[in-house]
């Protein structure tokens, strides 16, 4: 999922954040000739992902650093494994460090947090699914730790689909109408999504011919009736308000996808620490 030309843009941008014009206690307290070799260690159970963002972020800055990644994107790793060495000039090391660790704690952070939100709803039939709610210019780093996580991807972007909200139905007339209009030139292979608080508007979406049904802020009776009624004639999305809490009760009303910003928005980062 990365793509090398937009993630060095991302990079050069944090390094140039973090460095400004240099790193004046590397430049003080560390001779130009020192090399070192330094291990990025796991101070927790978790989830990786990033792992080659980081080893890229060292060799970014500087091409003389040799990185060795000791583990790879979705693994699940314990407290006290080593997943990354990198060796070279010490100065260079230490001035990339905290770029390398902040942007693969967050991301080790989501896919760990994915992961807990997976296991709450395993054997239940329903696939945990993310938002657009991302850090602005970090979302396909952060959907493509949801996929380390074991998570799905929503939309990407918005034009990687068509999901018609209560704004969008108001000024189209109905919901029969907005998914008519929507259909007229909709890409052959696009779906279209219809956000839906009230169970009059599944019959509707039913009716229209939506492809995916997203049941929003709904109760656990609503769902379940839901569910029944549509009967497999679309896929149904279950949203708004899901927490760790109560994502497995949402997950047995036979809802086919849940989607929670909570495993972006709200995921802890990791420790992660880099030791000679």
């Amino acid at each position: 999922m990365y793509d090398v030309f937009q993630t060095d843009r991302l990079i050069d941008l944090w390094l140039t954040e973090d460095i400004g014009s240099c790193d004046l206690t590397a430049q003080l307290m560390i001779d130009e000739d020192a090399v070192g070799t330094f291990h990025m260690n796991a101070r927790e159970p978790m989830y990786i992902a990033g792992l080659v963002i980081a080893a890229r972020i060292f060799t970014r800055y500087d091409a003389a650093l040799t990185v060795t990644k000791l583990a790879k994107d979705g693994d699940k790793v314990e407290k006290g494994t080593r997943i990354l060495t990198v060796s070279g000039p010490a100065r260079s090391i230490l001035t990339a460090e905290r770029p390398a660790l902040n942007i693969l704690q967050r991301l080790c952070g989501i896919a760990t947090e994915t992961a807990r939100y997976n296991a709450e709803i395993a054997g239940t039939g329903a696939r945990l699914i993310d938002t657009r709610k991302t850090t602005p210019g970090l979302r396909m780093l952060e959907k493509h730790a949801v996929a380390c996580g074991g998570g799905l991807n929503h939309r990407l972007g918005l034009d990687n689909g068509v999901m018609l909200k209560d704004n969008h139905i108001a000024v189209a007339g109905s919901i029969g109408k907005a998914v008519a209009r929507a259909k007229l030139k909709l890409p052959v292979l696009t779906k279209i999504e219809v956000e839906c608080d009230r169970f009059e508007q599944v019959e509707e979406s039913l009716a229209a011919g939506a492809d995916v049904i997203m049941l929003d802020n709904m109760s656990i009776a609503d769902m379940t009736a839901a569910v029944k009624f549509v009967a497999g004639r679309a896929k149904i999305e279950a949203s708004g308000g899901i927490s760790i809490a109560t994502i497995r009760n949402v997950a047995l009303t036979g809802v086919d996808y849940i989607s929670t910003s909570k495993i972006t928005q709200a995921a802890p980062a990791v420790d992660i620490g880099l030791d000679e």
